[in-house]
């Protein structure tokens, strides 16, 4: 009797903690420790996080991939929160989810008028308490999102990301000293990462 072949299993849904683990691989190249505790944390291994991100570029690269914001929502669910808000001339829709890991944070996406995500990053969370930023000391890993650093220390120019879901802020505080150091501070997914002072 000729044997059927037998069925391939359905692929196992992409979920908000999947996501997480996306966020955490593009942070393991500045902060390994910091990732690996996060992991740890999540009671998942390194495997598991590599794994997550293959399958989300996997989906990023599909040709029948749907829609950033769509995509975010079938992973997320409903967004915690929809807002409208005014950037110069465009009037964009800021959409927000809870993440787990980081509970005074959300995961913010931009929604253009015509459907399209524009900026996707961590902010935080409405109603959280928002770190202290006096000096180059304060901004340590995970410390802060991109719009603290930058009002904590004014006037910061925006510098473009090394990769994806990277950015830069060139900024000017004062080191422990007293003394005006300028520097480049580098974020991931809108989070601190590191700071690298000039000489």
């Amino acid at each position: 009797m000729e044997r059927m072949p037998s069925a391939k299993p359905p692929a196992r849904p992409f979920t908000p903690l999947d996501f997480q683990l996306v966020l955490l691989r593009r942070m393991a190249d500045h902060n390994p420790e910091l990732v690996a505790d996060a992991r740890r944390e999540l009671g998942v291994s390194i495997a598991d996080m590599r794994e997550a991100n293959k399958r989300w570029q996997a989906m990023l690269r599909s040709p029948r991939s749907r829609s950033a914001v769509s995509c975010y929502r079938s992973i997320l669910g409903a967004p915690e929160s929809a807002t409208l808000r005014k950037i110069g001339d465009l009037e964009c829709e800021a959409r927000s989810w809870p993440v787990p890991l980081w509970p005074d944070l959300r995961f913010e996406v931009m929604v253009a008028p015509n459907g399209t995500a524009w900026n996707e990053w961590l902010v935080r969370a409405p109603g959280a308490t928002a770190p202290e930023l006096h000096t180059l000391d304060d901004l340590t890993p995970w410390s802060c999102t991109v719009d603290e650093a930058a009002r904590a220390f004014p006037p910061a120019r925006p510098l473009e990301g090394t990769a994806p879901t990277r950015f830069g802020l060139a900024l000017t505080a004062p080191d422990a000293r007293g003394v005006r150091r300028e520097c480049v501070a580098e974020f991931t997914w809108g989070l601190l990462q590191r700071v690298a002072v000039s000489r």
